[in-house]
């Protein structure tokens, strides 16, 4: 029974997975017609309706939870010990997911990544990037990269980067007009580029410390932005003071382009960290990508 039921089970784990015949039959590269016809053939089989569908969507029934949380693991297990497998033959391949904020996967993670993908060409990558406090469980990434005050206690967390700070900067041209704050306090009589949160839709209050004593301001001004990109032209442009991790304009400061002030009041903090669900053994190409990012001083 096992036999014949295997291919559409894996059908089904993909239909529930997307939540939709029309992305599943895409992902499996069949019609979906197929894929209904399928599932329809497991249910008629099991005599037990897998799938509740509507005009809009599909979602699985308490049985096909029950299937699903069954069937998950084991294919999971699966894929491991072939993994294994292909690896002790000499080859090692395998897919990996990875969520990382836009800084995190420019500054860390893509330039560590590239020479990893070249020396492993048979292991694929997906890296989605996502500012936004992204459930890896519910996302089913194998991974995560996060500050290190930001990561979850029940996960297992990897330095892959050093200490950061952030730098408050403006051009030369604004500081012409507008005279440099001598402490954060003074930010208040700035025109200050914000920077929305991706989590709960606030403003980011700067931060800011002072012999030990932690400050947090928050700052008005023309802009907001919710990307990093922007926010640098923005300040490159004139348009006020903006707060950056100071790796990320380093070049424009070093070159006049750019003028950093409040260093004094801009303490260092725990950097980026590659974090990921504990699990008894890891896929070997999950094994060799922690190797490759981790952190060495």
């Amino acid at each position: 029974m096992l036999k014949e039921n295997f291919n559409e089970l894996q059908i089904f784990l993909v239909v529930a997975r997307e939540r939709s015949f029309t992305k599943a039959a895409g992902k499996l590269g069949v019609s979906q017609s197929a894929l209904s016809h399928a599932i329809k053939a497991l249910e008629e089989r099991l005599n037990i309706r897998l799938l509740t569908r509507t005009t809009r969507s599909v979602a699985p029934t308490e049985a096909g939870e029950r299937i699903i949380a069954c069937l998950e693991p084991r294919i999971a297990d699966l894929e491991q010990e072939l993994s294994t497998l292909i690896q002790l033959n000499g080859s090692t391949s395998g897919n990996i997911r990875i969520s990382a904020g836009e800084h995190s996967a420019r500054s860390v993670l893509w330039p560590k990544l590239k020479p990893f993908l070249r020396q492993y060409p048979e292991i694929n990558v997906e890296l989605v990037v996502d500012n936004g406090f992204v459930d890896i469980v519910e996302g089913r990434f194998d991974a995560g990269i996060r500050l290190g005050e930001s990561v979850d206690k029940d996960m297992v967390a990897v330095r892959i980067a050093p200490d950061m700070r952030m730098a408050v900067v403006g051009s030369p041209a604004y500081f012409a007009e507008n005279p440099a704050p001598k402490t954060p306090h003074e930010l208040q009589h700035h025109r200050c580029i914000n920077m929305r949160l991706p989590t709960a839709g606030g403003l980011y209050h700067w931060e800011f410390e002072r012999e030990g004593k932690p400050l947090r301001v928050r700052v008005d001004g023309q802009l907001t932005f919710n990307l990093l990109p922007e926010r640098i032209d923005a300040v490159l442009s004139g348009f006020g003071i903006a707060c950056i991790p100071e790796d990320a304009i380093q070049a424009q400061v070093e070159s006049g382009e750019l003028v950093q002030v409040l260093k004094e009041w801009c303490p260092s903090f725990p950097g980026y960290y590659l974090y990921y669900p504990s699990r008894k053994q890891h896929p070997p190409a999950f094994a060799l990508m922690i190797d490759a990012l981790r952190y060495s001083e």
